[in-house]
């Protein structure tokens, strides 16, 4: 028997052919967009004060996030719903470990897997302490608060009813955030906008208070805290902040907390007295009636001169102009469907605060550069759906900068399989910038991340089919199939290779020791071993016998009365488990749909349509059941799914998704929703030759897009 068949070879070509071929339809569907005029529909107004209408500005490395006034004056009124911090993706912190706990003695718990015993970090009982750091270190840090204040009492804060006649307007096309109010019968003007490749901010402020002598700006700086707003305000003693440098017209700072240290520089161009305001604030009070100034931050030494407010506004403004006139574009004027409006200014904002919180050299925290979830550690699990979409939206530069994060941390993912007992290498959950997996009731037993890296290894191939792309990937995805081959067991009654248990599905609300042949993991695992045997035909070598024999021998997508199931043996997933993730559209939705029954699966999405309590469910899970009916057949129902009136489906007026008190912002769904609005318009491998696939033909929708490119 030959080692590889024509139909594989063929499989292979195809895809990259009906790759090409879409991209050529889409791009040539209609006339081309006035991206301009669609993305000024949508730019933020905020007319008065609105902890959910804070913005931001940056680069997606760095990010600045302000109030009403441009600036954080208003950050202890937000902190509860929207707190205002300053990032960037090299600012992380680790509080000391206290008193007696040594990170080294962590005791894993063990679970019984096809006879022998395996250890996973979920244990918590009787090293409750020790548990919790590991959790919470390292932590994203607050870099630095910029605010208004009163330079006779800086102790008091400003409050929302001081301020009148306000607006603030977000100009998306240059990246420029304008912010005009009266505040004591005076108006105020301010300009506020981030370098694009410096981790600087330029300020553009004018105000008559300032020749009074009435107004000033106040920067303070607090310890670091593994809390949502990323900052501890009681701990003046635990951090230090050395004057480098003073200048008449620049403050150097060096910040020092724990294992932590970065620069901060200060440089102002009009006139203006400085003075300390205690150990880490300090005060600039104008002369005159403006004020122009950067504020820079680094963990290198800044140079000695910066670039000025308005090279800096010049620069962002290319960088932002240049970012709407290229990759995909959508423009829905035209439809008369009701949703389609908001749909528009989601798509848009959606691609503003991707662009700006998960385009960094690090996988994204699930709130980004915004504040702290789950201590701004990022999941893995869900860097797809921060990440995939810059490749749809023709963006892959985006996509790219993220990726070296899984050559770095490959020695802690083969550690973690061989400490398990498993080949290849293991990807963690939840981890920070040094790649441990942080211990968990859940995350240690999530297998569905497990595939990503070939995914995103296979999207790299697909913008450049180059032998250079095969060996910077090689090692990562026979790695990756390597642990996935030995993960999966051959059970002795059936002769079937399964998974798990133990394992945590994707809903995360099973048991994990009962746990068993996930409908999506299942077919997860058989594309990534199907595409990891490709990769192999690539570089000139034979099918992988070990892999094979799992492909060959991989349990069946569970289903009963005509339905998948959520996992086998579920037969009440439509009226007992029916929340949480409907993982088990992913099996054609996120993935192409290798060995799943179409009719079967557009029953399914019915079904889940009808009975599942989205109430319950998460922000990305909209586009994932979105993704689905379009592949299915059922665009009526995509439409239906991706703008579903539920409060975790909701978007603030600055275009981030809200899930609960607490988690206020939530980027996979924005991501999500770019990824399903790509696949329905642009459309998928295999999908009908029309135009805009995925949206309805019922003369309610006008679709023009431009630049997208289609999914596998």
């Amino acid at each position: 028997m030959p080692l590889w068949n024509r139909r594989d070879f063929l499989r292979g070509v195809a895809g990259m052919t009906a790759w090409a071929a879409t991209l050529a339809r889409s791009a040539s569907a209609g006339e081309s967009l006035d991206r301009r005029a669609v993305v000024r529909r949508h730019e933020p107004h905020v007319h008065r004060f609105d902890p959910f209408a804070a913005l931001s500005v940056g680069n997606g490395r760095f990010a600045f996030t302000a109030d009403l006034t441009g600036l954080q004056t208003f950050a202890p009124q937000c902190e509860k719903d929207f707190p205002l911090c300053t990032t960037a993706h090299w600012a992380w912190h680790t509080t000391p470990p206290p008193p007696g706990v040594n990170p080294d003695d962590f005791l894993y718990e063990e679970y019984e897997t096809d006879g022998r015993k395996v250890p996973y970090a979920t244990r918590s009982t009787g090293q409750q302490t020790l548990y919790r750091w590991l959790r919470e270190n390292p932590h994203r840090l607050h870099l630095g608060q910029l605010s208004f204040s009163r330079p006779d009492r800086p102790e008091a804060p400003f409050a929302p009813e001081e301020l009148l006649h306000c607006h603030q307007h977000l100009d998306l096309w240059q990246g420029l955030l304008t912010s005009r109010f009266e505040w004591n019968g005076q108006p105020v003007h301010v300009r506020s906008c981030c370098h694009p490749e410096l981790d600087a901010l330029a300020f553009e402020i004018e105000a008559p208070a300032f020749t009074r002598g009435t107004l000033a700006l106040c920067l303070r700086f607090p310890y670091g805290s593994p809390a949502v707003a990323m900052a501890d305000w009681s701990a003046p003693d635990r951090h230090f902040t050395e004057v480098e440098a003073r200048r008449p017209h620049q403050l150097r700072l060096l910040r020092t907390l724990d294992d932590a240290r970065y620069h901060v520089v200060w440089a102002w161009e009009d006139p203006a007295e400085l003075r300390s305001a205690g150990d880490h604030s300090w005060l600039l009070r104008p002369t005159g009636p403006r004020l122009r100034f950067v504020l820079a931050f680094s963990p290198q030494p800044l140079p000695r001169r910066l670039p000025t407010v308005l090279a800096i506004q010049t620069s962002a403004a290319r960088h932002w102009t240049r970012f709407w006139s290229t990759g995909g574009a959508v423009d829905l004027d035209g439809s008369t469907d009701p949703r389609a409006e908001e749909l528009e200014r989601r798509i848009i904002l959606s691609q503003y605060n991707t662009a700006l919180h998960c385009a960094g050299p690090l996988p994204p925290a699930e709130t980004g550069l915004l504040f702290n979830s789950w201590y701004g550690k990022f999941h893995l699990e869900m860097h797809w759906w921060h990440a995939v979409h810059f490749v749809a939206w023709n963006r892959f530069d985006l996509f790219a900068r993220s990726l070296d994060f899984y050559h770095r941390i490959l020695p802690e993912a083969r550690a973690l399989a061989q400490r398990q007992g498993y080949r290849g290498a293991r990807w963690p959950k939840m981890v920070g910038p040094e790649g441990r997996d942080s211990p968990s009731p859940v995350g240690p037993l999530l297998i569905w991340q497990q595939p990503h890296p070939i995914y995103y290894a296979e999207l790299c191939w697909r913008q450049h089919p180059h032998p250079r792309t095969l060996q910077t990937w090689r090692d990562i995805v026979f790695e990756t199939a390597e642990f996935m081959a030995s993960f999966a067991r051959r059970d002795r009654a059936t002769g079937r290779y399964v998974l798990g248990p133990p394992l945590k599905t994707v809903s995360e609300n099973t048991d994990p020791r009962t746990t068993r042949n996930p409908t999506f993991e299942l077919a997860y695992w058989r594309w990534g071993l199907q595409t990891a045997q490709l990769w192999r035909r690539r570089l000139g070598l034979p099918r992988e016998p070990r892999w094979q024999a799992v492909l060959h021998g991989l349990a069946p997508l569970p289903s009963a009365d005509g339905l998948y199931l959520m996992q086998e043996g579920m037969t009440d997933t439509y009226t007992r488990w029916n929340w949480e993730h409907p993982a088990l559209l992913g099996a054609l939705g996120m993935l192409p749909g290798e060995g799943v029954d179409r009719d079967m699966m557009r029953r399914t999405v019915r079904c889940v349509m009808e009975t599942w309590q989205w109430e319950r469910c998460w922000g990305w899970d909209f586009p994932l059941t979105a993704m689905a009916a379009a592949r299915s057949g059922e665009p009526e129902l995509a439409v239906e799914a991706l703008l579903l009136p539920v409060v975790k489906n909701r978007y603030h007026p600055n275009g981030h998704n809200y899930q609960r008190p607490g988690l206020t912002a939530y980027l996979p769904g924005n991501g999500g929703l770019l990824a399903a609005v790509a696949l329905m318009a642009a459309g998928w491998t295999g999908a009908p030759p029309v135009h805009a696939p995925g949206f309805p033909t019922n003369g309610r929708w006008r679709i023009r897009h431009e630049g997208l490119r289609p999914w596998l």
